[in-house]
């Protein structure tokens, strides 16, 4: 298995590359003059840059695509104050002989420790029914594997390799904090909501080489697509209470909030409510933290637009 020898984010002006970096876009485009040049972005778990092929493009071109891993030789150059790579040799690589975790980002934290207190939090349910599906959700082998894998997001937040399991989590952490304060809440259904909210995103997306949406993501979404595997699961649970699946279903269909978010429904139970706030909250801090840890403004104590956000957000100094 080939280490990479260089992560982007190190690479300075003037340096000589000889790596391999995953291909998240390529593009062919023409000169003022008509000479073929390619746009390629490349990517490692640390980033992303641009790459351009000036000479024998139409030969390179043909030797590699979008989600492949490439061997590049080049030469770093600054361009509009930002990085690019020159880059004049080409080799593609097979997926076997890397690390995949050196190409994609993933969660800082260790994933099946997040994965025992995931667990954990299902032990405390006090409602049965509640805890058999949950039970019948996590302790199953392919959705533990998937879970521990899959990303939360392809743009917005946790868009790394973990970032679902780490936003679920973080999401019950605070659901429990609010149900000690807020103790007319029922506790198993915020615990119950938190888990599952996302749970349809194990499907929405494609993880294997890039994250992409899957062709059930886009065309269905993992709202309703959680609700499905909630009502599959829930049929094989002798007995359980329609009201109480009536609720927790609810509490998935609602939890974007509003309409213009994607949300089918709006929060009608208290419960939805704060399976909602406390879903937004933890997304829009991961990626008003992450945007601003990324920001290439260096001169400058506030970001480039964000367009997510709508503003310039402020960096901590």
């Amino acid at each position: 298995m080939k280490t990479k020898s260089i992560y982007l984010k190190d690479i300075k002006q003037g340096e000589k590359i000889s790596s391999s970096f995953l291909v998240a876009e390529k593009n062919m485009a023409f000169s003022l003059k008509g000479a073929p040049y390619l746009t390629v972005k490349l990517k490692d778990k640390t980033g992303e840059l641009d790459g351009k092929v000036w000479d024998s493009a139409v030969e390179f071109d043909q030797q590699f695509k979008k989600g492949d891993i490439i061997a590049i030789e080049g030469r770093a150059n600054t361009y509009k104050n930002s990085i690019q790579i020159s880059i004049i040799g080409i080799k593609k690589c097979n997926w076997e002989e890397v690390e995949p975790t050196d190409y994609l980002p993933v969660a800082k934290g260790n994933v099946m420790a997040m994965y025992d207190e995931l667990l954990r939090y299902i032990d405390i349910v006090q409602n049965k029914p509640l805890q058999d599906l949950l039970y019948a959700f996590f302790k199953d082998e392919k959705t533990a594997e998937l879970f521990k894998r899959a990303p939360a997001a392809k743009g917005f937040h946790h868009i790394y390799l973990g970032g679902l399991l780490e936003h679920t989590l973080s999401v019950v952490r605070l659901l429990t904090k609010i149900a000690e304060h807020y103790q007319y809440l029922d506790r198993d259904m915020l615990i119950a909501g938190g888990l599952l909210h996302d749970i349809g995103k194990i499907y929405e997306f494609s993880y294997d080489q890039l994250v992409e949406y899957s062709d059930e993501g886009r065309l269905i979404g993992h709202i309703v697509m959680g609700v499905e595997m909630i009502d599959k699961k829930i049929a094989a649970i002798p007995d359980f209470p329609m009201q109480l699946s009536l609720e927790l279903r609810h509490v998935i269909l609602s939890h974007h909030g509003e309409f213009e978010y994607g949300s089918p429904k709006r929060p009608k139970t208290m419960e939805a409510l704060a399976v909602h706030y406390m879903d937004d909250l933890d997304a829009k801090l991961n990626a008003f933290q992450s945007f601003t840890a990324d920001s290439n403004n260096a001169d400058s104590d506030w970001t480039n637009y964000n367009r997510f956000f709508e503003r310039y957000l402020y960096k901590k100094k």
